[in-house]
């Protein structure tokens, strides 16, 4: 699903990202100020956290089991939301029934992909898993004419779909019968990317117009995600026999700056520039997180791989555009919408 998309419904947009994906939260009512930090600045900042979040699961699970780099990832985002919260004084959204779809939303949009990431990161590299992620806006979309009726299918958008998917197969040399590639990690990560598009398939159905804060809701949704690693971890992982500083302070960037720190950059961005600005550091995504595997962690990079990631992202970029009709059209039914009228 586009972030314009999920901007109609009331939730933050956030990028089709990832493994670094920030939590969903409906948006508030208020206008946030400027921040004294120009945008460009934080625009820059997220590219490279989110961008760096993938290195920093592989370099994670070389002291920790997948399940407790995701536990611990979910762990210190959940502090950091949960302080601002606390300077904030800003309270928990209430309703059983918010709750559980919240409980949902933690499952689709952060234990479950944060965990198949980590696990695809043992057997794949750092630099395939990014490119992989990036195949969000692809599942989305195709998900959005199965699932979302305001969702129609242009020929634009069809076409970027088979564009994207293409470049998923130059990426992993499928000429070649994916040689060197290996299929269960591969399939993880881009389980993880499928698993994005569902959750905010069901945050929209769910969730928009839900009151609370977004970053009340968005450490609701952590705390619950936090929850479920928590009992699941000790089921299939024994307690670690050591805590190795790299790995450890890998997990404690991610939670904190990829999961935390992020979502209150991205929500900053959407507010101030809007969405169609913010969501750019998508195609950023998967260059960053190339460029930090080649660099830092000596991982191989054949020709197919950039120009595979080139073409995913040319044709993420076609499912995410619109005919300037249809979207003053909607944007017409935006304004009906806040008059009072029923909306579609």
């Amino acid at each position: 699903m586009s972030v314009s998309a999920r901007a109609r419904a009331g939730t933050v947009p956030v990028p089709d990202s990832p493994g670094p994906a920030a939590p969903a939260a409906p948006a508030s009512a208020s206008v946030r100020r400027p921040s004294a930090v120009d945008w460009r600045v934080r625009f820059a900042s997220l590219s490279l956290i989110w961008g760096f979040s993938f290195l920093l699961i592989k370099i994670g699970t070389h002291g920790f089991a997948p399940l407790q780099v995701t536990l611990g990832r979910l762990v210190f985002g959940t502090a950091v939301l949960g302080a601002v919260l606390l300077v904030r004084r800003e309270r928990l959204p209430r309703g059983m029934r918010t709750w559980g779809h919240l409980a949902v939303a933690a499952f689709l949009l952060n234990a479950l992909p944060f965990t198949l990431f980590s696990y695809a990161e043992l057997t794949i590299s750092s630099t395939l898993a990014g490119i992989c992620n990036a195949t969000t806006p692809l599942w989305g979309m195709l998900l959005s004419l199965v699932a979302l009726s305001d969702d129609r299918p242009t020929r634009r958008r069809v076409a970027g779909l088979g564009v994207g998917f293409a470049g998923v197969l130059t990426v992993l040399g499928a000429w070649q019968g994916f040689d060197g590639q290996d299929p269960a990690g591969t399939a993880m990560a881009l389980a993880a990317a499928l698993s994005y598009a569902v959750g905010w398939v069901y945050v929209r159905r769910t969730l928009a117009g839900t009151d609370g804060s977004n970053v009340a809701m968005a450490g609701s949704q952590l705390l619950l995600g936090t929850l479920q690693l928590a009992l699941i971890t000790p089921l299939f992982t024994s307690f670690p026999d050591s805590f190795p500083t790299g790995p450890l302070l890998a997990v404690a960037a991610l939670g904190a700056l990829g999961t935390g720190v992020a979502f209150l950059l991205q929500y900053g961005l959407v507010a101030e520039v809007g969405p169609t600005t913010a969501t750019l550091v998508t195609y950023f995504i998967p260059v960053i997180a190339t460029a930090a595997g080649v660099a830092l962690l000596d991982e191989h990079l054949a020709w197919s791989t950039p120009v595979g990631a080139l073409v995913v992202l040319a044709g993420a970029a076609l499912t995410q555009s619109r005919t300037r009709g249809r979207t003053r059209s909607r944007a017409q039914g935006r304004t009906r919408g806040r008059t009072g009228s029923a909306r579609p």
